[in-house]
């Protein structure tokens, strides 16, 4: 398999030319609204068939939920535990077609249930071998039946009192907001659009048809009307403030159809886990899943299901949700995080998906899955479901938007085997675990080390260079753009994070010519860096 580009300089992603793109006068076949995962997903399948796209995205790239899931790319144990057989096959599948279009971005990760009682190792085990069963020739590895010393060299910080012994099993691991941002430079090189920083504020309407949107430039302030034949809604939790405008504007109110949930992760150093296999715990004290995953040279613990009304750019964890995260923890680590190891704590907004019948006030019951509506106006609405699945979702958003003849029918299946940019033509699997450094770059990493800075590391692994990289070809606007998905360091360490950050903000001075908002990300790494005390 090979990259989408090895020797060639990348796409550069020069703001000036972005907007002066959008403001020629053309009509587009799709506009979307949105750069998460499903909207990135959708622009990269549509610009595939040959469609004229365009994104936009009203703060980054993966700013919401698509930079705070749990790095996990799998096919959903707990919900083959709920019976939900058909979505469990669809992700495995998906799962594989993730690792292989994005080597440099994903890897197989064993996982392993530590049991204490006699019943589970059975019990769970097999349950997981059916899980091997629906991912048939899609599987990463076969579901094995561990004894209690097998569990302690997989996990050796696992509790060993009480041990019984465990199952092993194989899901993937990848970098969410890196993912995110190689969608959209593959849809760039396929000839979409993608602004980011750039804010819906309206539809448009011809005989009560959307036939367009309104834009508003966040850094200058330009608007901008985009004509469009087709118009999807993927904001993520925020879809129903669209939809809510387009009810007004043709006198047909709308009922929410997001009852967002939040999850909280927090992030500790690797001496509570020094292993490259994951634990996770099926069913905690009060029923929920818990996650120790080894990732570029942290463990994140987590995670927390909460309903959640607000919805903020920048969630807060909960204290009850700190206190379950530590408590559960301190259960199945021979040694205890405790507050003061924290490096880091953030929390993401899922959008679950309600029906008028759901108890939002339980989040389990609410639909995993993702819906897709077309409104009496045309307008198109994507929301729920999850990363793994990212790309088919997109498939069946465009289906829809066919189905309802806002689109032409074009052959679909094109994303399948479409190496995303920096895919390697081999595995560079085993950086995954380095803290920064060059593994996410892929083929691009040679590119990266030929630039200015290459050899003055800011922090271990991470150089001016790829500050610059990002600046130059990856569309980053402010520090945090670059310190929280172009390099996950806030996500990693907040601390340190923040003493890096004034370098960050000169660099990127030079670079774009703009303030790069140093104190806005200094706020929110304070944030990061703060746990609330039970």
């Amino acid at each position: 398999m090979n990259g989408i580009h090895t020797n060639q300089a990348p796409l550069q992603t020069v703001r000036s030319e972005l907007l002066k793109q959008l403001a020629e006068p053309v009509e587009y076949d799709l506009a979307i609204v949105g750069g998460g995962a499903t909207g990135l997903g959708t622009a990269l399948d549509a610009a595939a068939r040959g469609f004229k796209v365009v994104l936009l995205e009203s703060h980054d790239f993966a700013k919401g939920t698509s930079s705070r899931a749990t790095k996990l790319v799998h096919g959903g144990v707990r919900y083959l535990a709920q019976g939900n057989i058909s979505l469990v096959r669809e992700a495995l599948h998906e799962r594989t077609t993730l690792l292989r279009n994005a080597p440099h971005l994903a890897r197989p990760l064993a996982f392993v249930m530590p049991s204490y009682k006699l019943w589970e190792t059975p019990f769970y085990g097999a349950g997981l071998k059916m899980y091997d069963a629906l991912a048939g020739a899609a599987g990463l590895g076969a579901t094995e039946f561990l004894g209690r010393m097998d569990t302690i060299r997989c996990l050796p910080t696992v509790a060993s009192d009480g041990l019984k012994g465990g199952v092993k099993y194989w899901d993937g691991q990848f970098d969410d907001a890196r993912l995110a941002l190689a969608l959209a430079r593959t849809a760039a090189l396929k000839g979409a659009l993608l602004v980011n920083y750039c804010e819906v504020t309206g539809l448009t309407y011809a005989d009560g048809k959307v036939n367009g949107l309104v834009c508003v430039d966040k850094e200058a302030g330009a608007r901008f009307e985009i004509k469009a034949r087709c118009v999807v809604n993927a904001a993520g939790v925020w879809v129903d403030a669209l939809r809510e405008k387009d009810g007004e504007a043709v006198g047909k109110p709308v009922k929410p159809m997001v009852a967002p949930s939040q999850g909280v992760h927090i992030v500790v150093d690797r001496e509570f886990l020094p292993s490259d296999h994951a634990l996770m715990v099926p069913k905690t004290t009060d029923g929920r899943v818990l996650f120790a995953v080894p990732w570029l040279g942290k463990v994140i613990l987590g995670t927390t299901d909460s309903p959640k009304n607000q919805l903020d750019y920048e969630p807060e964890a909960m204290k009850k949700e700190v206190a379950f995260i530590l408590r559960e923890a301190a259960r199945y680590l021979r040694r205890a995080p405790r507050i003061s190891d924290v490096r880091s704590i953030w929390a993401g907004l899922r959008p679950l998906v309600k029906h008028q019948d759901d108890d939002a006030g339980n989040t389990k019951k609410i639909s995993r899955e993702h819906t897709v509506l077309v409104s009496a106006s045309g307008l198109v609405t994507v929301t729920g479901g999850k990363w793994t699945t990212y790309r088919s979702m997109a498939e069946d958003v465009l289906e829809h938007c066919m189905d309802a003849r806002l689109l032409p029918r074009r052959a679909g299946g094109v994303t399948v085997r479409l190496p995303v940019v920096g895919a390697t033509t081999g595995p560079m699997r085993e950086g995954m675990n380095d803290p920064q450094g060059l593994h996410s770059y892929g083929s691009e990493a040679g590119f990266v080390q030929s630039l200015e800075g290459a050899g003055v590391e800011l922090a271990p692994g991470f150089t001016e260079a790829m500050v610059r990289f990002a600046a130059r070809c990856e569309y980053a606007r402010t520090v945090e753009d670059v310190l929280a998905r172009r390099v996950r360091m806030l996500f990693l360490d907040a601390r340190q994070a923040a003493a890096v950050a004034p370098r960050v903000a000169e660099i990127l001075g030079e670079e774009l010519g703009i303030d790069p908002q140093l104190d806005v990300f200094s706020a929110i790494a304070q944030q990061y860096a703060t746990v609330p005390q039970p």
